[in-house]
């Protein structure tokens, strides 16, 4: 839709570019100021990107805290990025496809505040073939994934480029190396706001001590004011800019922001003092204006740094326990996805994931990307073909070479796809929003008052603009923002250092809410890979063992696994099987050489029950071509500590239950743990474990944790409020969990518990703490007894004791809690 465009060109262009400002970037229209849509405008760059938002239904931008649009790149040219659809450029870039559906991750260093992430997040409507794209702030970067079919890589790269955040790309892209960028943007303001605040503290010494008072000495004092005002404007031009963008945006969206009390300060203070140079009646607060600005900016930088370490111990070395089998020769070893490097050989069963990129080696797969894509639908892949991190193989074992490391960072993101989790409220996000949304209004409410009375009352201007301006800086709402992100994020570090892995900040909170715990037995308080089996029924001949064995090897499941174990010295077929079905909570099938085989419950292959010793021990019973030959008898081994875990938990006023597809094996034993017979539950089908959850949580009203093993539990691992996968040394990496833990460390889930609730005591105390240093700063500045330099200083050392009272605070915790 185009729009009537006037431009106009003023003979006083200086005096235009003055009093206009560019509807979309916000900047001055500085040569000329173009009319569209009743709207004004810098550049023709401007107004396209306005017209862009208008036809896709989302100048709602416009009205974002902090939204400040951005000019397109005058650099940009027609054809720019056609170098991208180039076979040997395209796929070196792409970081993920199925032939239809591609993932390319970007790096967006114009990206700087909300309103780009809201306007980044939005590409799907600009162009449907965009399924999704998602923000990663702190490392300024947008994962987007778009039908390759429908649009090219480089017609993506023109339509993130013409809204104005023109995606980095260098020969390290086309390499496949990836450098992170630093902005030094901030460092820059930093240094050139303690260059200025530190000379004219040196020009304002005579000042300070009452020097050169006389008259012979007026025209150097008027020398250093006039010093002091050029040494400002930068300061307030270019340092301070962010701050002034940031009031501006939330100016338009017709409310008040954190900003906006501390742009109004720095106007009051740079006004009065431009006043008292002009009229020769005083030296001004040059200091203070240029020192509030230096350590709000060092205050900022310090938050920044401090949360870019939080993400990086949360992205880099908090692995999660993910491990594979690889091959060597025909051993098969199990390791951590960490130690994988290229060139490696995996094997990868039904329903495991596949960590890293890899070359298909066996004749055929059929891989499931609905954890990356989200489309359902598995494809089938050919010896040869390249498979993407994150499928996971529907059917019989498979065989990989590994291409390149895992990364880990991009394996914690799939894990916080939204597409794969059920949306649960936030309420940190609600309380900041309400915070934001009010708290500015008062402390400026508050200032005005202050004002008022001093300067009608007591009649006393020089006092009224000082406490005016202090009570603005002082009163910062940046302390309340950040306990809860800095507490969390300490936590979450430390959950990971003792191999608990919570997915994000979100699942800590919820983790604190919980009163109900409901477990899953097998692999979940067993051993996965430990019990004590036996084969009952006919004799099998050593194929037929040979052919169990192989059955049994393509499933990940507890029971499958100790069943192969067992046949440790057998042989697996190299006979490739055919329709492989494994059907959760019944069994697995398969046809080798003609002849069906099936492995699981007695229902799956048809085998009469004896009731009478069905309660001692698991079965998991074996037919081939429908006649049953018998069963494994499987006896489990509990988990150590299992019986005073469960105590803790009941101690605790938690109420304990456990749900299981199994028979009734061990109820004497499970009825001693868990205490109450009513809340031991068994042959519980997937949906019955999801159903017994959703009562749990709509009729009695309780927060829910699941314990599951990952891999039959999906289900009531998305339904529960928090969902826990159990993992030993297998590849049960699930979307489906909040929260990974190694077995040997479930003795430890009531510390884990205990430790959530205390980060929720230690955010409040953090608040407590960041509302006395703003009622205590308040109240001597409503006092007029505090300079605007010292309330800056008040701001970064707010933020600091804050940080330090979260860090030590939750590392003493953990240390008391995860120590006993």
């Amino acid at each position: 839709m185009e729009q009537d465009v006037t431009v106009i060109e003023s003979e006083n262009k200086s005096q235009s570019a003055a009093t206009h400002l560019c509807y979309h970037c916000g900047e001055e229209c500085k040569s000329e100021i173009i009319l569209s849509d009743q709207h004004e405008f810098c550049c023709d760059g401007c107004v396209h990107v306005y017209d862009l938002l208008k036809e896709s239904d989302l100048c709602d931008y416009y009205a974002i805290d902090g939204a400040a649009g951005i000019s397109p790149d005058k650099s940009w040219f027609k054809g720019k990025f056609d170098y991208l659809d180039l076979p040997e450029v395209h796929s070196r870039m792409i970081e993920f496809t199925d032939g239809n559906l591609s993932r390319i991750n970007w790096y967006i260093p114009k990206m700087h505040c909300s309103s780009c992430i809201w306007l980044l997040e939005q590409l799907y409507k600009f162009n449907p073939a965009i399924r999704s794209s998602v923000v990663n702030f702190p490392e300024k970067t947008v994962r987007i994934t778009f039908d390759a079919q429908k649009v090219k890589l480089s017609e993506l790269a023109t339509l993130v480029s013409s809204i104005g955040y023109e995606p980095y790309i260098s020969l390290d892209d086309v390499e496949g190396k990836k450098i992170k960028k630093w902005d030094r943007t901030r460092l820059y303001k930093i240094g050139i706001a303690g260059f200025c605040f530190g000379n004219i503290m040196m020009l304002s010494f005579p000042e300070y001590f009452h020097l050169g008072m006389d008259a012979s000495d007026e025209k150097l004092r008027i020398t250093f004011g006039l010093l002091n005002l050029a040494l400002s404007l930068p300061v307030l031009i270019y340092c301070a800019n962010d701050f002034f963008k940031s009031a501006w945006s939330a100016l338009k969206g017709k409310y008040l922001n954190i900003d906006a009390p501390i742009v109004i300060a720095l106007l009051s203070i740079f006004g009065l003092s431009l006043y008292q140079i002009i009229s020769g009646t005083g030296p001004g607060y040059f200091d203070s204006l240029t020192g509030a600005v230096f350590f709000m900016l060092l205050g900022r930088f310090f938050q920044d740094k401090t949360y870019a370490g939080i993400s990086f111990d949360r992205d880099y070395k908090s692995y999660f326990p993910v491990a594979v089998s690889v091959l060597k020769g025909k051993e098969e070893a199990r390791t951590p996805i960490t130690d994988l490097v290229s060139g490696d050989v995996i094997l990868v069963r039904n329903a495991e994931l596949i960590p890293a990129d890899a070359v298909l080696l066996s004749p055929e797969a059929l891989i499931d990307y609905s954890f990356v894509s989200g489309e359902a639908e598995p494809l089938k892949r050919k010896r040869g073909d390249t498979i993407y991190a994150g499928g996971k193989q529907a059917g019989t074992s498979i065989e990989l070479e590994i291409l390149r490391d895992v990364s880990q960072s991009y394996l914690t993101q799939l894990w916080n796809n939204d597409t794969f989790s059920k949306q649960k409220d936030d309420q940190s996000k609600t309380l900041a929003y309400r915070i934001n949304r009010y708290f500015s209004v008062i402390v400026l409410m508050i200032a005005s008052l202050t004002f008022l009375t001093w300067f009608f009352i007591y009649k006393n201007p020089e006092t009224a603009f000082r406490a005016f301006t202090t009570c603005l800086l002082v009163a910062c709402p940046c302390g309340l923002f950040l306990s809860s992100t800095f507490t969390n994020g300490n936590i979450l570090s430390l959950f990971g250092k003792n191999r608990c892995y919570p997915k994000n900040a979100d699942a800590i909170e919820r983790l604190s809410h919980i009163d109900t715990i409901v477990f899953d037995k097998t692999g979940t308080i067993t051993h996965s890979d430990e019990a004590e089996v036996a084969f009952v029924g006919n004799a099998l001949s050593g194929e037929e063992t040979q052919i169990i064995k192989t059955v049994a090897a393509q499933s990940s499941h507890p029971l499958s696994r100790m069943i192969v174990k067992k046949l440790g010295s057998v042989r697996t077929s190299e006979s490739q099987l055919k329709h492989y079905v494994e059907t959760t909570g019944s069994g697995v099938q398969a046809f080798w050489r003609g002849q069906q085989v099936k492995l699981g419950s007695a229902a799956w292959v048809g085998a009469a029950l004896d009731n009478a010793v069905e309660e001692l021990s698991s079965r998991v019973y074996v037919s081939i071509d429908e006649v049953v030959r018998g069963y494994f008898s499987v006896k489990t081994r509990y988990r150590k500590n299992l019986p005073e875990t469960i105590l803790k938990l009941n101690k605790s006023g938690f109420h304990t239950y456990l749900l299981s597809g199994d028979k009734p094996t061990d109820e004497a034993f499970l009825h001693a743990v868990f205490g109450n017979e009513a809340n031991l539950y068994f042959k519980q089908k997937p949906e019955d474990k999801l159903q017994f959850i959703a009562n749990l949580q709509n009729k009695l009203d309780k927060h829910v944790l699941m314990v599951g093993d990952g891999l039959n539990d999906a289900g009531a691992l998305r339904q529960s409020n928090v969902g826990v996968a159990v993992s030993d040394d297998i590849n049960n990496f699930t979307p489906s969990c909040d929260l990974i833990i190694e077995g040997d460390q479930l003795s430890r889930l009531p510390a884990f518990i205990r430790l959530a609730k205390q980060g929720q005591k230690i955010i409040k105390a953090s608040f407590a703490i960041s509302l006395i240093y703003n009622l205590l700063g308040l109240f001597f500045a409503i006092g007029g007894k505090l300079s605007p330099v010292f309330a800056a200083v008040l701001m970064p050392v707010s933020l600091i004791s804050i940080v330090g009272f979260t860090t030590l605070a939750s590392n003493r915790a953990a240390k008391k809690l995860l120590q006993n």
